[in-house]
């Protein structure tokens, strides 16, 4: 009867994991799996994370950070797939709000709540979680940079002057010549989420 049972709870945790779309803590496991058991879920989830890499080539469940687990495509392929993918990679709302970071970086969670709104919040977390940005505390203040995670993933390499310049390049119209007005950081959006042609 155990083994009917962990197999059921695995195939429910597959497919949890499947369907998000976006990284599930510990606790959505627990309950998705349906055995109430912290233990006997991160004991699965091993399971289901090994067989996984031992299955796929281009798919993975990866562990992060903060103990939650999300299945993704490998960040090496994302450039293959993109022109296939029928959905955005993230929520185009939390793309502009990546694309500000990375455009402003260093940049404030308060100078970002105040351009963005409250729902930033939500954003950050999910790009933390993704490991795309990163904070560091000064003071009171969270300050939030992108990760080389991020610059691998969207196909943007280079320090983070040269990214900005990028950004600046891509997004600056032509129309204007020298008398360019300073690009909208939110513009950003269309050089991070299209490959490098």
């Amino acid at each position: 009867m155990g083994k009917i049972e962990d197999d059921e709870a695995i195939a429910r945790l597959e497919a949890a994991l499947y369907s998000a779309g976006r990284p599930l803590t510990i606790e959505e496991l627990i309950k998705a799996s349906g055995t109430e058991s912290r233990t006997k879920t991160l004991t699965l989830m091993t399971g289901i994370v090994k067989k996984t890499k031992s299955a796929f080539r281009a798919l993975e469940i990866a562990a992060l950070p903060d103990g939650s687990y999300v299945f993704q495509l490998k960040p090496e392929y994302n450039t293959v797939i993109r022109k296939y993918a029928s959905k955005p990679l993230l929520p185009t709302a939390t793309l502009k709000t990546l694309s500000y970071i990375a455009y402003m970086q260093p940049i404030s969670s308060k100078r970002l709540v105040e351009v963005r709104g409250s729902g930033v919040y939500l954003h950050l977390k999910l790009l933390e979680q993704l490991a795309y940005i990163e904070h560091q505390n000064v003071g009171r203040l969270k300050i939030y940079n992108t990760t080389e995670k991020f610059q691998k993933y969207f196909g943007i390499q280079g320090d983070k002057d040269l990214l900005k310049q990028k950004l600046f390049t891509k997004v600056r119209s032509p129309n204007h010549g020298s008398q360019a007005s300073t690009p909208q950081p939110e513009q950003a959006v269309e050089t991070i989420t299209q490959p490098t042609q």
